[in-house]
């Protein structure tokens, strides 16, 4: 039976406070928060169809996206019909719970089976979604596990990726494969494999040239390299992660739906929810794709990435939690 890797002591419950903390802090800021000036909808009055009009434009606005909007406000106006939603704070308490129950299913931690050598992860995105700090986090919280780790220079396109991803493994102590830049990203990661298996690796973090969705000869590319993985190994990649910016709002969805069609996402890496207003992308990835949310990042800090939390993320969207 397999067993996942221990938890580590650096991102146990006694520091998730302070990880929500800073993502209430950084996620929607200010007038960004659905509920933003809410009371002055109010004015004494009941809640109405005018204030769910203006709650709906406020989630279509933060990229929450058509399909989650009308199941939230389904939801709300049937507890007003029910006469649940008296006041302002139980409205925001029903919006809190509505956008929690989309999340909560899709709120999986990755677990790494040990069992495994490698467990091989396969990290795949769009250029500039943060894609080698994500593997470069991922190492980290991997070495502070107690597993060895091995990262593969995958991006074989520019010579700087694999600077960037070097210097990740010299500074997370991972081992590191690469060959020169323009070679065969497949014949990498086969080379990976077996250095992987011979040592004895318990984690293989493969990048992969960051592509745009679109470029389909690039995504053939890219489903090359996963048949390759599969070849020395038919149970790998035990997780296609891919990473996603939230900033790009809808574009990120066809970004999930088109990379999810071509090599099979497994689990999402949502980063840079500090410098957007639109984090209500997420529900709509999680309303629309149902495909595991592993971590989250709201800054360039190793404390600023960690695993996601449905309820928390909920509160922090809507303005609540400290």
């Amino acid at each position: 039976m397999s067993r996942s890797a221990p938890e580590n002591p650096a991102t146990s419950a006694e520091e998730r406070p302070g990880f929500f903390g800073r993502l209430r802090a950084r996620l929607n800021r200010g007038q960004s928060w659905l509920t933003y000036d809410l009371a002055d909808l109010f004015k004494g009055r009941e809640i109405d169809a005018a204030i769910l009009e203006e709650l709906e434009t406020r989630l279509l606005t933060a990229d929450v996206g058509v399909a989650a909007t009308e199941r939230i406000l389904e939801e709300l106006r049937r507890r007003v019909a029910r006469r649940e939603l008296t006041d302002q704070a139980a409205l925001i308490a029903a919006l809190r719970d509505a956008i929690t129950a989309i999340l909560a299913p899709c709120a999986r931690p990755l677990l790494i089976d040990v069992l495994q050598h490698p467990f091989v992860i396969l990290v795949v995105g769009v250029n500039g979604s943060g894609k080698t700090t994500t593997i470069g986090k991922l190492a980290q919280r991997s070495a502070g596990q107690g597993l060895s780790v091995l990262l593969a220079a995958g991006d074989t396109f520019r010579a700087a990726a694999i600077e960037q991803l070097k210097v990740w493994a010299e500074r997370t102590g991972a081992a590191f494969a690469a060959q020169q830049a323009g070679a065969d990203p497949g014949a990498v990661m086969f080379d990976a494999m077996a250095t992987a298996r011979s040592r004895g690796t318990d984690v293989l973090l493969a990048d992969t040239a960051g592509r745009l969705h679109s470029q389909s000869h690039l995504m053939e590319e890219l489903k090359k390299v996963r048949r390759v993985i599969q070849r020395a190994e038919p149970s790998a990649p035990h997780e296609v992660l891919l990473v996603l910016d939230a900033n790009q709002g809808q574009n990120a969805l066809a970004q999930a739906r088109q990379f999810s069609a071509a090599v099979g996402v497994t689990g999402l890496a949502i980063t840079k929810l500090d410098g957007t207003a639109k984090g209500g992308i997420v529900v709509a990835i999680a309303e629309e794709l149902k495909i595991p949310i592993r971590f989250i990042g709201i800054g360039e800090g190793a404390e600023d990435f960690g695993e996601f939390d449905a309820a928390a993320f909920a509160a922090a969207l809507i303005g609540e939690g400290a």
